[in-house]
């Protein structure tokens, strides 16, 4: 779609940028001694988390077509590697796994034995609210199904799982029904629809632009800052159903200067530094228009989600609540990384839900956009992990509580003044994170209603 309509105005909208990775060895050199304390060279090792993520993405390569998956112990700090076929490790990439300081885990199920039962259920199961997604900490598919399955398609479905084999699926039920999050990060306004913008990113053509929900993009060509407000931006690309849920939106002036962070409310920004990759058992962190800052867990990856409106797959699985105006918004973490864009779920963040998120690095790739605005010093668009903090960057565990009037004009907060110097307004997002706008626990994970937001 071409642009439509100019705008003299400056985005108000906060969002995020990159920040350049360095390679990473594999033997990471912040991993901690394991408990004991001792010189173990094979012993696990704490890792940050996006230090656990950086080692996964080397050990999946090396380990080739034994390795059946990762996840991040985030109790222990440790990064799990599952391992097929460990006696067929003639060069010894287990025994180097374990040195690096993973801890490994021998497994029934390979990668390609659970992308080929993935493939069953996509033939046989595409039911209307179902979704399946990989969970490595258990080696097998989780399938959940929404209050609509019921009668023979309930039948169906379980007869199919029941077809894969012992141990290689299984079947939970959400209280719910799964929908996308879109209402009638900040808030964007359009076709008397209401989303979140996920970061701010720059086109292949070098024009400032937007990532938020498909579902978004396909639901109105034109987008606001404010309710009945002008167009400030305008739907390039949109991807929704299918192979994800995420648009593309270009702002109309080309001049517009977009932050490079994420506005989590009450003043308070977070600088994100790189795209990176989801991490199951990684803490963290969605900001949307509706709910403000929420945290959780990645629960599973590759998730093939059946919307009403469609299938969508290569989705993360998290239970971080969020609720309709939600679509589109920001999943980072907490050391900068752009995770996902919200796309659905089930549940509210009163009783807890689960969400499934677009990850961030499919969309920069399919559009062609790099993170950040042009000429801004931003790095390579995607990383394993994300990195430390650094330049201003605010911490989401230290954040004042974020869930403000969802209603009130995002303009008025001052983080959205892309003018403002980002640093001055730093915080911890963890400490909003779980809190509700009357400061209550908001609770997760509780099968509820799946939707878009």
């Amino acid at each position: 779609m071409s642009h439509k309509r100019n705008s003299k105005r400056k985005a108000v909208i906060a969002a995020g940028g990159v920040a350049a990775l360095g390679a990473a060895a594999l033997l990471l050199p912040n991993a901690m001694a394991s408990q004991d304390g001792g010189s173990d060279a094979a012993a696990p090792k704490t890792l940050k988390a996006a230090d656990a993520t950086d080692l996964a993405a080397q050990l999946q390569n090396l380990l080739g077509d034994s390795f059946a998956g990762s996840y991040y112990d985030s109790a222990s700090k440790q990064l799990v590697v599952n391992v097929v076929n460990v006696s067929g490790d003639k060069n010894n990439v287990v025994v180097q796994a374990k040195k690096a300081g993973a801890k490994v885990r021998e497994v029934d199920n390979s990668t390609a034995e659970l992308a080929a039962a993935a493939q069953t259920l996509k033939a046989k199961a595409t039911i209307p609210g179902t979704a399946w997604a990989v969970d490595p900490r258990t080696n097998q598919i989780l399938v959940t199904a929404d209050t609509t399955v019921t009668g023979a398609k309930w039948n169906r479905l379980e007869s199919t799982v029941q077809s894969l084999g012992s141990g290689m699926a299984t079947i939970k039920k959400s209280a719910g029904t799964f929908k996308t999050f879109v209402s009638g990060g900040d808030a964007i306004f359009g076709g008397g629809a209401r989303c979140s913008l996920g970061f701010n990113v720059t086109a292949s053509d070098g024009s400032p632009a937007f990532l938020t929900a498909g579902h978004c993009g396909v639901a109105a060509e034109q987008w606001s800052d404010s309710q009945n407000g002008q167009p400030i931006a305008t739907v390039d690309q949109a991807v929704f159903p299918g192979d994800g849920d995420f648009s593309l939106v270009k702002y109309d002036d080309a001049t517009t200067q977009a932050p490079s962070d994420v506005n989590i409310g009450g003043g308070q920004t977070v600088q994100i530094l790189q795209a990176a990759e989801a991490t199951v058992g990684a803490q963290v962190f969605r900001m949307g228009s509706t709910t403000g800052l929420h945290d959780g867990q990645v629960l599973g990856l590759d998730a093939t989600v059946n919307y009403p409106e469609g299938t969508v797959t290569g989705l993360i699985q998290t239970d971080v609540c969020a609720e309709p105006g939600d679509s589109g918004g920001s999943l980072f973490t907490r050391d900068g990384g752009a995770v996902g864009l919200t796309s659905g779920g089930s549940g509210d963040c009163t009783a807890g839900g689960e969400t499934f998120f677009q990850p961030v690095t499919t969309a920069l790739t399919a559009t062609g956009a790099t993170l950040g605005a042009a000429g801004a010093g931003a790095g390579d668009q995607a990383g394993a992990g994300g990195g430390d903090a650094v330049g201003g960057t605010a911490d989401p565990s230290g954040a004042a509580d974020p869930s403000a009037d969802p209603s009130a004009d995002p303009s008025a907060d001052p983080s959205a003044d892309p003018s403002a110097d980002p640093s001055a307004s730093a915080a911890d997002p963890s400490a909003a994170a779980g809190q509700n706008a009357a400061g209550q626990h908001t609770g997760k994970s509780k099968h509820h209603k799946s939707h878009s937001y």
